[in-house]
Parts: structure tokens; C-alpha cells; sequence
């Protein structure tokens, strides 16, 4: 119990700052294959900066979908979900060309590709039908489909774009669902790009309580900050593991709790945790050095020199470590 301790006044945050930034300078640039995954996930710097930012989504995002107990080993039902699960639109699986002289639109089917996604050109027509409603008149012959649409030649580019968006199946957000095994559990998952909490719920045979992704914002509004805050450090502490560095748990912990202890995951940057500081020194010292000045010298803040930076601008010492001790001697 007692090596979990630290000594009172110790400078925690310089500690953790230059324990996580020291490593931070040793990053590649590099990005990650996942598998069955078929885009580039960042990781090193360019995925530590996204973190600390606390972007609203990752260059690239995955969730980690486990199914109920009774089918983790099954690899045939991970398939078969996984297959349901991936959206697919209708510019997925057709070529649309608009013809402006006719005022037609021409959806071309790849049948192969629908065959392996289980749609048919019928559920095509029939989905088509349900969005544009009466507004169109529909033939089709083979792989081929028609849309007749008496409209301007603005409106049409607009029903072509509402066209191709057309979803056939699968939960909107997620894409190339895949499924892995897991060699440490003896179990089957499914990694799929992107993410849809809010419809994952709804999804047949999903275990939703095994449910992860990589966007901590995501984990955030769905699960509550307590969970934000664990995937925002376990997030951090991958970077560091995939890097090949050592950096004790703690410092990191200490990084992820000051980013959501407002209640919400916020930035380091100017914009969340230095922009807010209560010292006007510290945050004129950090970035936009005139704007903080003015602005205090107009509301008349005053600065309680607490921190660091403000102390060492001022030159006097900090109330911290041997600052924070006074003796005084008896003659």
C-alpha cells in the first residue's frame, strides 16, 4: 500500500506531464492495419493528439462487438451478424447516372455483389419505392432500373443524391463488419469501422454490455463520463503499449481524470483545460497572450498565484515540494 502513496505537495501534474510528453517525442508517425479492417488506424502521435484533443471522432473509428454467451464460439453466427450488421446503401451495390435530357435516372446493379450482401433487385425497387413515394415513375429489366422524374434539373441532382443514399441493410455508421478470433478467450467478435451505439441496442443476438469503440466521445454520451474516462485511459495507455513505452498507469490516470472532471471529456488545449484556468498568468503564458491580458484587465480578475507557471513568472517560489514547507528557528 505505501509505494501507491506520494508525498504531500509533490508537483503530480509536472511529473505526469513530463512523463507522458518525454515519450510523446519518441512517437512514430506510423498507422496501424487491424484486422479485417480494411482503412489505416492511426496510432503513435497523430492518434495520442486526437485522444488529447478529445476530437468528436478519430481519423478512423472501430467498434468491438460481441455477441451473447451462447454464441461467442459460434463462427457461423458471427458471420451471419456480422453480415447483417454492415451498412450498405445503394451507391454500394449500384451505378447511378443521371440523364438530364430525358430527366431519368439509370441504376445499374453489380448482381454479384448484391448476391454476397443478400440483396436482390427487387428489395432495391422496393426500397426506392418507400423513399421517393409517388414521385417517380420505376421500370426495370434484368439488372437495370429506371426512374422517370418530371422534375427541374436541380431537384433531380437532389433526388440522385437521396437516391444513392438509400440504405438496403445493416446499421448506419458501420461498415466492413468482420470477425476475429480472439486467442487469449477462445472467442469470436466482430470488428467493424466506424460506430452506432444507439442502434447497436436494438441489434439482434449483440451483447451490448461487450460492446466497445474507439471513439471515447461515443462511450462518453452513452455510458456516462465514469466510462468515457476509462476508455480515454485505456485509449492512451494502447498508444503507449503499441509504441513499445513504459509509463506508469498513474501519470496517465491523473491526464484522464483532469480532462473529464467537469463531467464532460474535455481538451488540453485553449479550449478546454489551459483556456480555463483560473491564474490569468497561466493562461496568458499558455497561448493567446493579449487576448487573456485585456480581457482580465477588463473584468478586474485578480490572479491568487496557487499555480506553477504564474510563480515562475513572477519569480517567486512555488508552493510546491520544499515551497510548500516553512520552518521556523528558535534562537
Amino acid at each position: 500500500m505505501g509505494k501507491k502513496l506520494i508525498d504531500s505537495g509533490e508537483a503530480v501534474g509536472i511529473i505526469a506531464a513530463q512523463s507522458l510528453g518525454e515519450p510523446g517525442t519518441q512517437m512514430t508517425m506510423r498507422t496501424f492495419h487491424y484486422a479485417g479492417v480494411a482503412e489505416q488506424v492511426p496510432t503513435g502521435l497523430p492518434r495520442l493528439i486526437e485522444l488529447v484533443d478529445a476530437r468528436r471522432e478519430p481519423t478512423q473509428s472501430l467498434t468491438d462487438i460481441y455477441l451473447e454467451d451462447e454464441f461467442v464460439k459460434d463462427k457461423k453466427k458471427n458471420e451471419e451478424v456480422a453480415a447483417a450488421l454492415e451498412h450498405v446503401s445503394l451507391s454500394d451495390v449500384c451505378a447511378v447516372t443521371e440523364n438530364f435530357a430525358k430527366k431519368e435516372l439509370r441504376i445499374k446493379v453489380d448482381t454479384k455483389f448484391a448476391q454476397t450482401k443478400g440483396i436482390t433487385v427487387r428489395d432495391i425497387i422496393n426500397k426506392i419505392k418507400e423513399v421517393l413515394g409517388k414521385s417517380g415513375k420505376i421500370k426495370s429489366k434484368n439488372d437495370q432500373i429506371l426512374l422517370h422524374i418530371n422534375a427541374t434539373y436541380q431537384k433531380l441532382r437532389r433526388i440522385t443524391m437521396k437516391v444513392k443514399s438509400i440504405p438496403l441493410k445493416g446499421i448506419k455508421g458501420l461498415s466492413k463488419a468482420t470477425v476475429v478470433y480472439n486467442e487469449k478467450t477462445g472467442e469470436y467478435f466482430i470488428r467493424a469501422g466506424g460506430y452506432n451505439l444507439h442502434d447497436l441496442k436494438k441489434a439482434e443476438h449483440v451483447n451490448f454490455s461487450r460492446v466497445y469503440t474507439n471513439n471515447v466521445r461515443e462511450i462518453e454520451k452513452h455510458f456516462g463520463i465514469e466510462a468515457g474516462r476509462n476508455a480515454l485511459l485505456k485509449e492512451i495507455r494502447q498508444v503507449m503499449d503499441l509504441q513499445g513505452l513504459t509509463v506508469d498507469v498513474r501519470h496517465i490516470m491523473l491526464l484522464a481524470d483532469a480532462m473529464c472532471s467537469r463531467g464532460m471529456i474535455e481538451p488540453v488545449g485553449r479550449h478546454g483545460l489551459s483556456g480555463r484556468k483560473s491564474s490569468v498568468l497561466a493562461r496568458a503564458a499558455f497561448e493567446e497572450t493579449v487576448k487573456h491580458l485585456v480581457n482580465a484587465s477588463i473584468e478586474g480578475e485578480e490572479d491568487p498565484l496557487n499555480g506553477v507557471t504564474e510563480n515562475i513568472i513572477i519569480g517567486q517560489t512555488v508552493k510546491l515540494g520544499t515551497g510548500k514547507v516553512r520552518l521556523i528557528m528558535r534562537q
